[in-house]
């Protein structure tokens, strides 16, 4: 079958051929067409391309009709949508709003879930959950899935944030600013089989049963400057294992004048039980400033980011039969890093 080919079309249908992310269907066909072109048979062309001369006929009759668009498929009428377009708007604002707004006893929607109040509200006349996922997927609408989010109402948020963070970036001269707090309930896992290391295509296992052995809190002081850290791991955290360490401390960094940047627990600072903070920073010839970060901002507070490491590469799936490994083990982490 003789097909006639334009330069305009020729040029189209090699574009076609070359481009690397068009339709395979598409490609196939103007292969056909070109092969065709160049005095293949329709056989010819069917044994090349893995087809039969049925559909190689079609196509080239197609392209023979109408050109290159020819062999772009044709719109289907298919069956007309049954989800209006007020409906469509009412499932993204019911999936915007709280399923106890529908009487419903659930926190976060489901699609089956959305699906059934819509229908029993009378808002939808008929809805599957598989239409509802594909409406919340266009309005890139995720119902099901939350974000923690902490919101500081601290009326100085801004004057406590921007001090610490001078302090970080330009600290003052002589003056060491350190990063105290301490990371509480640390437990005392005992695995029950060890960890099977990593091989080819296999991740590394540790067995899910443990033993729990009990928990210890360690306090930690992270120097912004040098990075170096001090460490003591207690039975708890009390106000007067905290003011224990920060003797600890006080003993580390005689300088006439230190910086503490502290968050905001109870045992941190002075309260109407006492002035607590106060009375030791006295006992210490007033060599402490404290910098505290707003509420809900211990973030700020640059011994987090340590505590992260410790954990990411200590603590997640460590082995530990007893109170004292755990210990000997942040213990030599510690020294380790310092």
């Amino acid at each position: 079958m003789a097909v006639r080919v334009s330069p305009t079309e020729a040029r189209e249908l090699e574009r076609i051929v070359r481009e690397q992310r068009g339709e395979a269907r598409l490609y196939r066909r103007a292969r056909m067409v070109l092969l065709a072109a160049r005095g293949a048979s329709v056989s010819g062309v069917a044994r090349q391309l893995g087809t039969n001369r049925t559909r190689v006929g079609e196509w080239l009759r197609r392209f023979e009709a109408n050109g290159v668009a020819g062999l772009r498929d044709e719109a289907r009428s298919g069956r007309p949508p049954e989800i209006t377009a007020l409906e469509r708007h009412q499932v993204i604002a019911s999936a915007c709003s709280k399923p106890s707004e529908f009487g419903l006893e659930r926190v976060l929607w489901s699609h089956e879930s959305l699906a059934d109040a819509l229908e029993e509200s009378g808002l939808v006349r008929s809805i599957s959950s598989s239409t509802v996922g594909r409406i919340l997927t266009e309005a890139e609408l995720k119902p099901h899935r939350v974000k923690a989010w902490c919101h500081s109402a601290d009326p100085e948020y801004q004057g406590k944030m921007r001090a610490i963070v001078d302090l970080y970036v330009s600290p003052p001269v002589g003056e060491p600013v350190l990063s105290i707090d301490e990371k509480s309930g640390i437990q005392v896992l005992s695995r029950l089989r060890p960890m099977v290391p990593t091989s080819a295509g296999r991740d590394a296992r540790y067995e899910f049963e443990y033993k729990r052995r009990g928990t210890r809190c360690l306090f930690a002081c992270y120097n912004i400057r040098t990075g170096k850290v001090l460490g003591r791991c207690t039975l708890r955290r009390t106000r007067e294992d905290f003011l224990s360490f920060m003797d600890f401390v006080a003993h580390h960094y005689r300088q006439q004048r230190v910086h503490i940047v502290l968050d905001n627990l109870n045992t941190h600072k002075d309260t109407g039980r006492g002035a607590f903070m106060t009375e030791w920073n006295h006992a210490h010839r007033d060599r402490f400033e404290f910098h505290y970060t707003p509420t809900h901002g211990s973030w700020l507070n640059q011994v987090e980011l340590w505590f992260s490491i410790l954990s990411r590469q200590v603590l997640r799936y460590g082995d530990f039969h007893t109170p004292n490994d755990l210990v000997r083990t942040i213990e030599a982490f510690i020294r380790r890093w310092n």
